[in-house]
């Protein structure tokens, strides 16, 4: 979605955040959308386990190389992938060069192999933390937005349950945010209203 035209030049309002070209427009197009494809689910969880301890810019200036370096997030090659393929991604300078990190990327696919195999899939199994449709917020310009919330504590204890990897609560809130289980625009953001079920 592009910001709307206003005719006597206003600024756009968008949340505090994005600070950049490349995070502006993924603010616009992608954040608090609300996901239900168990593809980009798993891409979007594998890259917020690779952003623990890093910014999210860092993700996503590396987005396309970890697209990639992972075979488009195709979870059932992940999920076999073998040393040598790792030691490959190890020397690949494109992605984040963390061996726990590339380690967890395979056994979290293995599990979301499994969600997938018990639910039908992983978008059936995610959603049910919120009830089936998003948690719409009412954060303000200015006001404090939590880095973790109930729900997210409740998925981030199931997905370790499940034998998942980088999945604590503040880490699944971001994946929640992101894939629009909640919606976190603040509400003078242009993109806070109409993000109901995917129609961005």
């Amino acid at each position: 979605m592009t910001p709307p035209k206003n005719k006597r030049n206003i600024e756009v309002v968008r949340c505090p955040w994005p600070s950049n070209e490349l995070s502006i427009l993924y603010h616009d197009r992608e954040w608090g959308v609300p996901q239900h494809d168990d593809r980009v689910l798993f891409e979007f969880l594998m890259l917020e386990g690779a952003q623990a301890g890093l910014s999210w810019d860092t993700i996503l200036q590396k987005r396309e190389n970890y697209r990639v370096a992972f075979d488009g997030f195709d979870v059932k090659k992940i999920a076999r992938y073998d040393q040598r393929k790792v030691q490959r991604l190890l020397r690949n300078e494109g992605i984040i060069r963390n061996r726990l990190k590339v380690a967890s990327a395979i056994r979290n696919a293995r599990a979301f192999l499994a969600v997938q195999k018990e639910f039908g899939s992983f978008d059936r199994y995610l959603w049910q933390f919120v009830g089936g449709k998003p948690l719409v917020n009412a954060r303000r310009l200015g006001g404090k937005i939590p880095a973790r919330t109930a729900e997210s504590d409740a998925l981030g204890k199931d997905l370790k349950k499940r034998g998942f990897n980088f999945v604590g609560s503040t880490i699944c809130y971001a994946f929640m945010q992101a894939t629009g289980m909640v919606n976190d625009h603040v509400v003078e953001c242009f993109r806070y209203r109409g993000l109901d079920g995917g129609n961005a």
